[in-house]
């Protein structure tokens, strides 16, 4: 919920520059690539939001993960590396919240399903995964 309030809040916040607002807000919210699918662009953000998950699960959840000390830069580099690769195609959204704020504010719900169902489906697999596999049960 603050994720989402979060990115409310800062997209109605990017309407009150003195610019022009539409396309500061429309140019924050994703779309589909021309050519993508749909069914397509939910499998990119899940695959993204996967990886995402998985570093964060690897990196600073796990007691026993080897590179707790550098966290942020294996997270920072796994969100550049989706959005130099992903953002062509979808915009690279990896999280509902990012793509909600904009969204509401530039009243343009195109795809916006692709924005959900993607990430919260990677996500949950990355951490199921992560889970099962790697950290130890107590």
């Amino acid at each position: 919920m603050a994720q989402l309030a979060g990115a409310v809040v800062a997209a109605y916040l990017l309407r009150l520059l003195p610019v022009d607002v539409w396309t500061a807000v429309r140019l924050g919210t994703p779309d589909l690539a021309s050519g993508v699918s749909p069914t397509n662009g939910m499998i990119f953000e899940g695959i993204m939001t996967f990886f995402l998950v998985f570093v964060v699960f690897a990196t600073a959840v796990d007691p026993r993960g080897a590179f707790n000390k550098i966290a942020g830069f294996a997270i920072g580099l796994t969100i550049t590396t989706a959005a130099l690769f992903g953002g062509p195609f979808t915009g690279a959204a990896l999280n509902p919240a990012r793509a909600f704020g904009p969204a509401l504010a530039a009243n343009h719900w195109t795809n916006h399903g692709v924005y959900w169902i993607g990430p919260l489906a990677g996500g949950v697999a990355a951490g199921w995964l992560y889970d099962m596999f790697f950290l130890k049960k107590e």
